[in-house]
């Protein structure tokens, strides 16, 4: 539970740090929150490497594949390459529909069928999943999920040119993130409002004591690039290679919970 909350937050340190402090063989929740964390930053393709090939031991791949299911789904329709996914979106949907029995229904439903739904949408790209899904989130409980379905579903509504309903639905998701205080999930909202022409006052989102993680350099380096310059611009002006430049903000962009450049702008590093 510790390193998923870490994981929603951001704080990849802490996420480090409870991996180090468990033991293998009881790694499986922070093995999810890896995934979670490396999905929040935009690592889409660090987030599958995790879970291909599955881990061994059965009962240690049900749980993690259960688990992760949502995530790996989006981390492959992110990278195009759904088919990384289907096992897991096989198995996610059956053990959510046996949450519909009576026996179980209490343990996994309805917030299982609204995740399956967001899976189907982003594996379809029908929009009456997302709406299906919601309607099933309003039952209550999982607000991260919720606002995870409304986040997606603001994205394929910009991207549809509905742009005032797309602002309705990330304005929600933002809320949510914010009162979660999941950083890197409160950024990816706030670009979609942005990108949906939302003018948002307070943009320049959770970017307190965020520089203070950062190096001298780190920092030098993450102004200028979120001022526009290029990576051999800022080597120029800092007499740095741009190789050296590269690996500042590779280091960087996890610290401040950002995974690109585009997302530097959200932030006050001033």
């Amino acid at each position: 539970v510790r390193a998923r909350i870490a994981a929603v937050e951001g704080d990849a340190q802490r996420v480090r740090e409870l991996a180090d402090a468990t033991p293998a063989a009881l790694r499986t929740g922070v093995d999810c929150a890896r995934v979670l964390l490396d999905l929040g930053l935009g690592d889409f393709d660090a987030a599958l490497t995790r879970l291909d090939p599955p881990p061994p031991g059965p009962d240690r791949y049900t749980w993690l594949s259960l688990s992760t299911a949502a995530d790996q789904v989006e981390a492959a329709v992110r990278l195009g390459q759904p088919e990384r996914a289907e096992a897991a979106m096989r198995h996610f949907e059956n053990w959510a529909r046996a949450g519909t029995r009576p026996r179980t229904a209490a343990t996994t439903a309805p917030w299982a069928q609204a995740v399956v739904l967001r899976c189907r949408a982003l594996l379809t790209d029908r929009p009456e999943h997302y709406t299906q899904a919601l309607q099933l989130h309003e039952k209550g409980g999982r607000p991260f999920e919720r606002a995870r379905t409304e986040l997606l579903y603001g994205e394929w509504l910009r991207r549809a040119r509905r742009r005032n309903e797309a602002r309705d639905v990330l304005r929600s998701a933002l809320a949510t993130f914010e009162r979660l205080k999941a950083e890197p999930w409160t950024r990816r909202a706030g670009a979609e409002l942005q990108a949906a022409g939302e003018h948002l006052v307070t943009a320049r989102l959770l970017a307190d004591n965020l520089i203070d993680r950062l190096t001298p350099q780190e920092l030098q380096v993450v102004r200028l690039a979120k001022d526009g310059s290029s990576s051999r611009e800022i080597a120029a002006q800092l007499f740095l290679s741009p190789r050296t430049v590269e690996h500042h903000l590779y280091k960087a962009y996890p610290k401040l919970g950002v995974g690109s450049r585009q997302e530097l702008v959200l932030l006050d590093l001033t």
